[in-house]
């Protein structure tokens, strides 16, 4: 009977510990900006900036989500800046679909650029540094997969979409009235936690300061709106215990078994294989414990590493279990009332995910 690795699975705990931290402030921190009306205000400026050019609204909200994603992590992208996509949209008189699926999919492609804007980001931070290297050489590696996956997707959309963003909108609808102090401080914090995560401040420690603010202001200002304040308790569990439960396969042979499917090497081929592999477990499984799973195949290779985050972060577009963010994302566009057909949804992602995906590997193949 095999015995497992007491040690592993304590070192699991301890690389762990930091991301639940990160994930559970970085939710408060986003709440309390999303009901400061941090969001709100955001989404009615770039309708204002758009010039009632519908292409132009839709590229402003895209960099809107971009810049979300990238700081505030793709779930808060999924959650938060959903609602505010669709009631622009509805408001100016365009197809709140573009703007749902939009949200969609650059919440999961544009999830690259910084350890904090993906769960998986954070998980690989720790292996760049059994490597040596830190978090400025994961942006060095990042950021042309980032760009370029980014840059597939809004190809796509525009593609699809092409015939309604040619459309133009009259009207630039306000946004609701909110506390102006608490809005400053909660904008002011958001604004922070980009070059502070930049630069390489430790996540966790950023994201609990700027959760403790938000709350400390937001009691004094405005008490009834922290009430209630969803803290995601039982994801954050559901994420050790999956963790957990990768390391005891792993521990079992899953990790040779990943190891004989994943290609070797570093040319664009292996890369976009290694990518691939990823993305394909993450559409059969989820993003998180994907990643997790291929890993050990990988872990020795900074590019390699690199790859995997390209397929578990931009792949997981075809299967709605894929990413936590879609099943997020899914249910505020039926509280909104917005229906996206799964027969138009699936290939569609598909397409998205294999453009993505390839775009991303082979600009990591070529920078790096």
């Amino acid at each position: 009977m095999t015995v497992v690795d007491g040690t592993a699975v304590a070192g699991m705990v301890e690389r762990l510990v930091p991301v639940v931290v990160f994930l559970l402030a970085i939710t408060v921190t986003a709440e309390v900006a999303e009901r400061a009306g941090v969001f709100d205000v955001a989404g009615h400026q770039v309708a204002r900036w758009g010039r009632h050019r519908a292409w132009a609204l839709w590229l402003l909200f895209s960099a809107l989500a971009v810049v979300c994603t990238v700081v505030l992590s793709i779930d808060t992208t999924a959650v938060l800046l959903t609602p505010v996509g669709l009631a622009v949209a509805r408001q100016v008189g365009l197809d709140p679909r573009i703007f749902a699926v939009t949200t969609l999919w650059i919440a999961n492609t544009g999830s690259m650029l910084l350890p904090v804007s993906n769960l998986t980001n954070l998980l690989a931070l720790h292996s760049f540094g059994r490597l040596g290297l830190g978090h400025g050489d994961y942006v060095r590696l990042a950021w042309a997969p980032a760009l370029a996956c980014v840059v597939a997707t809004l190809v796509l959309v525009g593609a699809l979409h092409r015939r309604s963003l040619r459309a133009a909108y009259t009207v630039d609808p306000p946004a609701d009235p909110h506390d102006p102090v608490l809005l400053r401080w909660a904008g002011g914090v958001c604004l922070a936690l980009g070059p502070l995560f930049a630069l390489g401040a430790p996540p966790w420690a950023v994201s609990l300061a700027a959760a403790a603010v938000l709350l400390l202001v937001a009691r004094r200002r405005a008490p009834e709106l922290v009430r209630g304040l969803p803290v995601p308790w039982v994801m954050a569990a559901a994420f050790v215990g999956v963790s957990l439960l990768v390391e005891v396969l792993h521990e079992h042979g899953l990790e040779r078994v990943v190891a004989a499917v994943v290609p070797d090497g570093t040319g664009t081929a292996a890369l976009l294989g290694v990518a691939g592999v990823g993305a394909v477990v993450a559409n059969l499984a989820n993003n998180l414990p994907a990643y997790l799973v291929v890993e050990p195949a990988v872990a020795q290779e900074p590019l390699r590493l690199m790859a995997l985050l390209v397929g578990v972060n931009a792949g997981p577009l075809v299967t709605p279990w894929a990413s936590l963010a879609t099943l997020l994302w899914i249910q505020r566009c039926r509280t909104a009332g917005v229906a996206v057909p799964w027969r138009w949804l699936v290939p569609a992602g598909a397409a998205c995910a294999v453009l993505s995906v390839a775009a991303g590997a082979v600009a990591l193949a070529v920078a790096g």
